[in-house]
């Protein structure tokens, strides 16, 4: 009696947070999911990153400016040594002296401007940057499309808890009002002691089976509000019911054309086959000339003093000029890097018929185990009718006399088995239906 008032207690503190709690149906979670899950916030970030890189990229084309000023004050000057004859035409054959060469301070200030008139392998790096940008893209996608399976497989799974929950609760109070009805009996002299007893040993285990799928429920949200994205803390409600699902599945038909490219794994390897044909191009353009054109404009000053530095005129100066860098040899180091981007494309254009295959593979499987799980569900759903008419019809004669306690307890249990082998064809049938979806590219879409 304490255990059933602890239970109904906490079932009401559960219904009154119920009550508070944020509705979501399948789509709203999932759409939840796709804006605060971790994993596609990281994924958005990389496309912001690819974003970034293309504009980094561009940048390498664009006119390169840089301004300097520099100061040097020569604490020791350096002397050079020439003969003496060159300063002083008196001076003695062959003597040497160390002059200095040089003032105690000098600056310098300068702007140059450098610019990319011509590489292949910038070009050709812009191009890989955009088709980065594309498999960023699609890695974003990819995210989105297993967040929403996350969501879904533990929305199913809750929905199915909950409809276990609701015949659980009904069980226990059908035994409930037949423990009382034994208890009746057994103090007129009717039954015997020991039907009262078989009676308490069911309902014990029926509602410590309710229990433990109470907490196995309050995991299965738990599960629901990480797979979301979902603060922990704050209760949460399904608006979605089981008996809204579509069990009938009336578009499955395996004879449908099926587009690989609706399987974004397909699409990636896809544009992964564009950025290894860019990377070979790429070392094929490293044979090519690189022009730069250069233009520098600056002051220098040189003097004894620093003061003089500073107010003594400054000599402006300025170059333009090209630069023409033609590779001629690089101990064949292009060569062999090219040889290992072809083979990186090749092996990515290998990569096709595994994917196919698994792709095939995926469907085929996932096609079959939905068929036998709804094949299952409908026996199961037929077994369940049967032990609830069992139990009936056992309830019937119990009571008037001509059934046994035994065949009571037995038909209690066949319905147990019964709704426990049922409950499990549901959920299988329903993660089927996410697998199938999942193999044929129609999971999630936006």
């Amino acid at each position: 009696m304490i255990r059933q008032k602890l239970y109904f207690i906490g079932l009401f503190c559960f219904l009154s947070l119920t009550g508070m709690a944020q509705n979501f149906s399948l789509k709203e979670a999932v759409d939840y999911a796709i804006i605060h899950h971790v994993q596609v916030k990281n994924s958005q970030l990389d496309l912001q990153n690819a974003s970034a890189k293309i504009n980094e990229i561009k940048a390498i084309g664009l006119p390169q400016v840089n301004a300097g000023v520099t100061y040097t004050n020569n604490l020791i000057i350096q002397r050079m040594f020439i003969p003496a004859k060159t300063f002083n035409p008196n001076a003695a054959e062959g003597e040497i002296i160390a002059a200095e060469f040089g003032v105690k301070n000098s600056g310098m200030a300068n702007i140059g401007l450098s610019q990319l008139v011509f590489d292949g392998t910038y070009l050709l790096g812009l191009k890989a940057s955009e088709v980065y940008k594309e498999l960023s893209t699609k890695s974003l996608v990819q995210s989105k499309q297993q967040v929403a399976e996350g969501v879904m497989k533990a929305y199913y799974g809750i929905l199915v808890n909950q409809k276990r929950l609701q015949i659980l609760q009904a069980n226990v109070g059908r035994l409930d009002s037949l423990l009382k009805e034994t208890r009746a009996l057994n103090k007129q002299g009717f039954v015997e002691r020991i039907d009262v007893q078989r009676l308490e040993v069911q309902s014990n285990n029926l509602k410590t089976e309710l229990d433990n799928v109470i907490r196995i429920q309050d995991l299965g949200y738990s599960l629901l509000k990480f797979q979301m994205g979902y603060p922990m803390e704050e209760p949460i409600r399904l608006s979605l019911t089981l008996e809204q699902v579509d069990l009938k599945f009336n578009s499955i038909d395996e004879n449908l054309p099926f587009n690989y490219g609706n399987r974004i794994e397909y699409s990636i390897l896809k544009t992964q086959e564009g950025l290894a044909e860019l990377d070979v191009r790429s070392q094929k353009a490293g044979y090519l000339p690189r022009l730069l054109f250069n233009l520098n404009y600056g002051f220098t000053n040189g003097r004894k003093t620093f003061g003089d530095l500073i107010s003594q005129s400054w000599f402006d100066n300025s170059t333009l000029g090209f630069t023409l860098q033609i590779p001629i040899f690089d101990g064949f180091s292009k060569k062999y890097k090219t040889i290992q981007s072809q083979n990186n494309l090749q092996k990515v254009r290998q990569s096709y018929d595994l994917v196919k295959s698994s792709i095939d593979l995926q469907r085929s499987q996932s096609l079959i185990t939905l068929k036998n799980s709804l094949e299952s569900l409908k026996e199961q759903k037929a077994n369940l009718d049967l032990a609830n008419e069992i139990s009936r019809v056992t309830r019937v004669k119990y009571q008037q006399g001509v059934g046994s306690n035994l065949e009571v307890l037995n038909a209690e249990t066949s319905i147990k088995e019964s709704q426990a082998n049922y409950f499990t064809s549901l959920y299988n049938a329903l993660i089927a239906k996410v697998e199938l979806e999942k193999a044929n590219g129609t999971l999630y879409s936006e």
